[in-house]
């Protein structure tokens, strides 16, 4: 007896199910870009042995995926708009699939450093260019501001997750392994990218404004690799050159990034809380990595796992906070996100019995102030505009675990101790509470596309 095949799909079935594939594919896209960051976080003494490296070797493999991919963020976000986001972002994950391939097989300490490298600036041109699809793919407002409430946790999904892994491999002694995965998932997002994204026309118009491209790149680089490898000749070649492409950003015609699109309150304050929430998970992270390991004696695969309470309750958070979004506005959520995670800080602070309750309190914070953050800086951007909004947010992101986790260390280093560092961002989360309080409800339909600057 033959077996009739089921009948097919109805053209609505398919038009629902298709945004839904394609937005989980984006979103996969995003956590193994940030994930690239981390992977090595908890394998880095094996890195050390099996290469024969350096301590500033090291640092070097550790900086020079997050070097790469912050300073090319905005190049990035602005080719998205120019040539369309699904030609960058096929063209990032095929860098980042062979960038990925070469980490795996590196011979030296210099090969490990340009694969890595070479990693970031495919996650560069991907990342900006994911976000911005996603309006292509969820193009109903209530829909799209849940889908933008959830991507804003997907960094902090994708570093937990790096550092998951890292702690996987690194207890099998097989952290060339890591890079394999990392060859696998990009080059199974290549695949669905092709089959359920679909490739908009560029909507940005123009040229490419290259002294802009040059700076931005130039300073965001130079001051990250500063920051990071404490190089105060970077430092100030980074400085001059942020201080002239803000110059040559304010006479362009056609600017890499419109000053105008930076000077609202609202996306200010959407920025500044998604830094500050960076800032405060990466020092958490790296605080809570020594103290269990060097004080209380845990393994590298038992310090990693600690980090999945977090990811998991920053996931669900983001899986609530869209609809919370929705039905309350930004307001309301950003200001609890800010004040929860204010007191998640301050259970971790004392480094004790308080430190698992602290794991679970932070990241709701945490995933509250992300969430509703990139909702905020997202409102209203004009749609020819959307690679470089994606790109701003994402920098934002990226800036939080360089200057603000260098100027977390400093004050762990002044105060002898990494708890007076977690209560001083604990103070800065609360610092910044009047100013999401102050902000202006929004009554109409969230997230309208504009065709011009504000």
């Amino acid at each position: 007896m033959s077996h009739l095949p089921p009948p097919p799909a109805s053209a609505g079935e398919q038009r629902s199910s298709t945004p839904r594939i394609a937005f989980a594919l984006l979103g996969t896209v995003q956590v193994t870009l940030i994930a690239g960051i981390t992977v090595l976080v908890v394998a880095l003494p094996q890195v050390r042995l099996a290469l024969g490296l350096t301590n500033s070797e090291l640092a070097l493999v550790t900086s020079a995926y997050g070097v790469s991919f912050a300073g090319l963020l905005l190049l990035g976000g602005r080719l998205a708009d120019l040539y369309g986001g699904r030609l960058l972002l096929v063209t990032g994950l095929v860098l980042f699939a062979v960038a990925s391939a070469g980490c795996a097989v590196a011979p030296t300490a210099y090969t490990l450093v340009a694969a890595r490298f070479a990693q970031g600036v495919g996650a560069a041109l991907a990342s900006p260019a994911a976000m911005a699809l996603v309006s292509s793919v969820v193009t109903e407002p209530a829909l799209r501001v849940r889908a933008l409430a959830l991507w804003g946790v997907l960094s902090g999904t994708g570093a937990t997750l790096g550092a998951l892994l890292s702690g996987l491999f690194a207890h099998n002694e097989s952290w060339r392994g890591i890079f394999a995965v990392l060859v696998a998932v990009a080059l199974l997002c290549l695949v669905g990218t092709f089959r359920f994204v679909p490739a908009p026309p560029p909507v940005g118009a123009g040229r490419l404004d290259i002294p802009g491209a040059v700076l931005g790149t130039t300073g965001l680089t130079a001051t990250g690799y500063g920051i990071i490898e404490v190089a105060p000749v970077a430092l100030a070649v980074g400085a001059v050159s942020l201080v002239a492409f803000v110059l040559v950003q304010a006479r362009s015609s056609q600017p890499l990034v419109p000053l105008g699109l930076l000077a609202t309150r609202p996306r200010a304050v959407a920025l500044g809380s998604i830094v500050l929430a960076s800032a405060a998970m990466a020092g958490g992270f790296f605080f809570l990595s020594l103290y269990f390991q060097d004080e209380r004696g845990a393994s590298a695969l038992a310090t990693a796992s600690l980090f999945l309470l977090f990811g998991l309750a920053l996931t669900a958070t983001g899986l609530l906070a869209g609809r919370l979004v929705s039905r309350y506005d930004v307001r309301p959520v950003l200001t609890a996100g800010l004040v929860i995670g204010a007191a998640g800080l301050l259970l971790l602070a004392p480094l004790g019995t308080t430190v698992l309750a602290g794991l679970v309190v932070m990241p709701v914070g945490v995933g509250l102030v992300f969430s509703s953050a990139t909702v905020l800086a997202a409102r209203d951007s004009p749609a020819r505009l959307s690679g470089v909004v994606a790109a701003v947010a994402t920098t934002a992101m990226e800036v939080g675990p360089t200057v603000g986790f260098a100027l977390l260390v400093a004050l762990a280093s002044a105060a002898g101790g990494y708890g007076p560092a977690l209560t001083g961002a604990a103070l800065l989360f609360l610092l910044l509470t009047p100013a999401a309080l102050t902000l202006r409800r929004t009554t109409r339909t969230p997230l309208r596309e504009t065709s011009s600057d504000q």
